[in-house]
């Protein structure tokens, strides 16, 4: 089976390792999941952080499609709608034109609908409206294409912060398992099933008021200003950077 994997820093593993000891992230989890009962499994990762639907489409719909997928990913979009303007339609065009090349050449391929950000960033209102059309857009594609869709927007885990890492936008490691289980799940993964869809366990207390407003004061600080700085430089956190496992290379066993 070869199972290959397009997007941005989301499907790259941002947010579940780092530079130094590696990324890892939910693609390279689904992939362990698959290899439980393909231990030939052969799995490329594409994905740049920062990319936008459309280049997502441009850089790696080509090199995937070579690489003749059994399983493929497509997760992108939120770069899009972070912008300060964006057709959702435009989006949800790019992912649709990945849907349909990677379904006609035969492969299975899998995707997820986005959580809505503004219950961990208040800041992202305005997105709000955008990640629910953005969303009815992947659900309706996806359906056109029997793609298989991981309904993640709708799980209580996305208002908790133990689902994301420090900058609030990539998941933390737990997350990404998450979405691994999730995207099994959808694929009807042997082994998989809707454990993932359960509540998290309560956290032992809420924070305080005070605790709250420093945490969005370093939050604003560490994270939001670079990010806009980023912006208004017209720089992306993807300048530079390639795939991480443009070729196909055969996946260790699952790790714990």
């Amino acid at each position: 089976m070869r199972y290959v994997a397009l997007g941005d820093s989301q499907t790259e593993g941002v947010g579940d390792g780092d530079d130094v000891v590696g990324l890892r992230g939910w693609a390279d989890r689904l992939a362990e999941h698959l290899a439980v009962d393909n231990p030939d499994l052969q799995y490329a990762n594409l994905a740049v952080r920062g990319r936008r639907a459309g280049e997502v489409r441009s850089e790696q719909l080509g090199p995937a499609l070579a690489l003749r997928p059994d399983v493929a990913t497509v997760v992108a979009g939120v770069n899009d709608l972070l912008r300060l303007r964006v057709e959702t339609s435009a989006v949800v065009g790019h992912l649709e034109a990945m849907f349909a090349a990677l379904t006609d050449s035969g492969a299975r391929v899998a995707t997820v609908t986005f959580p809505d950000l503004t219950r961990v960033i208040p800041l992202a209102r305005p997105v709000r409206s955008r990640i629910l059309a953005i969303n009815d857009g992947i659900r309706a594609a996806a359906s056109r294409h029997g793609v298989a869709v991981a309904e993640i927007a709708r799980h209580p885990a996305v208002a908790d912060r133990r689902f994301w890492s420090e900058d609030r936008l990539h998941c933390s490691p737990p997350g990404h398992e998450l979405i691994a289980a999730a995207v099994a799940h959808a694929l009807q993964v042997p082994g998989s099933d809707d454990s993932w869809t359960q509540s998290p366990p309560p956290l032992d207390a809420s924070p305080s008021r005070h605790w709250r407003a420093t945490a969005e004061l370093r939050w604003a600080a560490t994270f939001l200003r670079p990010w806009l700085g980023r912006r208004l430089r017209g720089q992306s956190s993807g300048d530079q950077r390639t795939a991480k496992h443009p070729l196909l290379h055969r996946v260790e066993a699952p790790r714990s």
